[in-house]
């Protein structure tokens, strides 16, 4: 968690206040997942692999969570610039609680079934 309060400490407070935001969602969606620093982003590991990962960039907002997830919530996705594995977007269309935890139990489900 230290390496993860080090990158909120970063962050101008819009960009920290939204991360948190991602994490607590996060936290109170999947507690069994355990928060790490991954590619130099705050995010989680669940059963031991990759879960999701989560920046701010200068004009954005990025989750990561593999590129399952974005072709198996394309429709739901289909508002926000996604690419592979990622999905951006702005405080001005931010990516709502309802639609995160649809990725992250997207991503354990995939993790789930892929013991």
């Amino acid at each position: 968690m230290k390496d993860v309060d080090k990158y909120l400490k970063n962050l101008a407070t819009e960009q920290k206040t939204e991360v948190k935001r991602l994490l607590d969602i996060t936290i109170n969606s999947i507690p069994e997942a355990e928060i790490c620093v991954t590619y130099g982003m705050p995010g989680f590991k669940y059963k031991g692999k990759y879960f999701i990962a989560y920046a701010a960039a200068k004009n954005h907002y990025g989750i990561y969570p593999g590129s399952g997830a974005i072709l198996g919530l394309a429709k739901e996705l289909k508002d926000f610039d996604t690419s592979k594995g990622t999905i951006r977007y702005s405080l001005e269309k931010p990516i709502s609680e309802n639609i995160l935890k649809k990725v992250l139990l997207f991503r354990k489900n995939d993790i789930d079934s892929n013991k």
